[in-house]
């Protein structure tokens, strides 16, 4: 009966540690299962403004890294126009994003996508809806403005990597800029946008 109870003992004692094992493995990942945002700077564009974009994206969401300068692939570069292709800077930028991260490119060129009947439609920024990477460029944006507008062109194509698609709110950074820029109507997400990012962990 001694020996029984002592096995039984034993069993018991055994599953419990096998649970405490699972229960901290568990809460392991969970803490760093958190998406985060790597920052890349892409050749000539201005620290001053990837440092802005850093600062600001940290503030709404923590888990932001920012990367070195990388040089821009010369496959994307479309010489008729002297522009870069959208498309081909975001597989360039997937191929170097890690597990569990998503990468925004930031440039100061001019960048283009195709856009229906148009093979080379100009854009400020592009992002895969959802995806790894996304881009966006000073390009085509106001001078004396240029920050805030880049700032939510950044926000624009982050949600689309986190799968927010074009939102008909006018006020809110998802809209489709349709070929303009409208962001001085661009006050925030609106609520349902909003509230999808603050599910991922996006603080507002």
């Amino acid at each position: 009966m001694h020996f029984q109870k002592l096995i039984v003992k034993k069993f018991f004692t055994g599953l419990m540690l096998a649970f405490i094992l699972f229960a901290f493995s568990f809460i392991h990942k969970t803490k760093t299962e958190n998406l985060i945002i790597d920052i890349q700077p892409l050749t000539g564009i201005s620290q001053n403004d990837v440092q802005y974009i850093y600062t600001e994206i940290k503030k709404v969401y923590p888990f932001v890294e920012l990367k070195n300068t990388v040089n821009l692939p010369r496959s994307a570069y479309y010489p008729k126009r002297n522009r870069y292709r959208a498309d081909s800077l975001i597989n360039f930028l997937s191929r170097e994003t890690k597990e569990n991260h998503v990468t925004i490119g930031i440039t100061n060129k001019d960048i283009s996508t195709t856009k229906g009947s148009i093979t080379d439609w100009g854009v400020m920024g592009l992002g895969f809806c959802p995806g790894k990477a996304c881009i966006a460029s000073t390009f085509r944006l106001e001078k004396n403005k240029k920050l805030i507008q880049l700032y939510k062109v950044a926000l624009h194509e982050l949600g689309h990597t986190q799968g927010l698609g074009h939102c008909n709110d006018r006020s809110c950074f998802m809209r489709d800029a349709e070929g303009k820029n409208p962001m001085d109507e661009e006050k925030n997400f609106c609520l349902p946008c909003k509230s999808k990012l603050i599910a991922k962990g996006w603080k507002f």
